[in-house]
């Protein structure tokens, strides 16, 4: 019982300091923009 709820407490905190860290790349790390351009083929107009 005792190494069951141990075990339950690791996983708990290797899942929040996960959490916590993807949140924190989301929230302070943005992309830089940039221009995209796609070319498409001939197209005919009626």
């Amino acid at each position: 019982m005792l190494n069951s709820v141990r075990l339950l407490i690791y996983l708990g905190v290797i899942i929040g300091v996960t959490y916590g860290c993807l949140f924190a790349i989301v929230t302070l790390l943005e992309p830089a923009p940039r221009n995209m351009s796609t070319s498409i083929g001939k197209i005919k107009l009626p």
